[in-house]
């Protein structure tokens, strides 16, 4: 099932190759390619580096916290074993259920903060989209200044900047909804 599946993936890639490849010598574009390394823009662009020091302040407050609730969860959990075996039912249900409350407040803590959508995942966006914002309209300054057609980042090897008429996303769907 996975060899067929595998298959099919890489008839995939070749046809829709086949269709960017045809699409662009078909319209031969004038310009050139160039490359940046987003991680030298990181560390030499001074408000990167601004922004990542405030990050990094932010993200360790929010980890003595859940290092705080985490700490009395493990002292409740430390008790509550070894006093289990005195307390009598009501006070042993009363104990499980404060050690639940906790368990469920670490939980969420660490959900609200840490997990998609949290406190550190917005904090990073904030932080980083006028950045962004900015060295993009720098790209495309340079880009069309110095007739560049596509800039592609060093880094991961993505595409930082393309001339609009590039984009063949649309004509792609086009192909693939030809082929239902």
């Amino acid at each position: 099932m996975y060899k067929l599946a595998f298959k099919n993936w890489i008839w995939f890639l070749i046809s829709v190759s086949i269709v960017i490849l045809a699409s662009v010598s078909a319209f031969p574009q004038e310009g050139k390619i160039g490359y940046m390394d987003s991680m030298k823009l990181r560390t030499d662009y001074k408000e990167f580096a601004d922004a990542q020091a405030k990050f990094d302040q932010e993200v360790a407050k929010w980890q003595a916290e859940t290092d705080s609730i985490k700490m009395e969860l493990d002292s409740l959990e430390t008790e509550f074993n070894k006093q289990s075996l005195l307390l009598s039912d009501e006070k042993k249900k009363e104990k499980e259920s404060q050690l639940k409350q906790k368990k469920d407040s670490y939980t969420n803590h660490i959900n609200q903060v840490f997990g998609p959508g949290g406190k550190m995942e917005k904090l990073n966006a904030e932080l980083t989209k006028p950045i962004l914002d900015k060295i993009n309209i720098a790209l495309e300054k340079i880009a069309l200044e110095n007739n560049y057609v596509m800039i592609f980042d060093a880094v991961n090897g993505n595409v930082a900047w393309a001339k609009k008429g590039l984009d063949l996303t649309e004509r792609v769907l086009e192909e693939l909804n030809k082929m239902q």
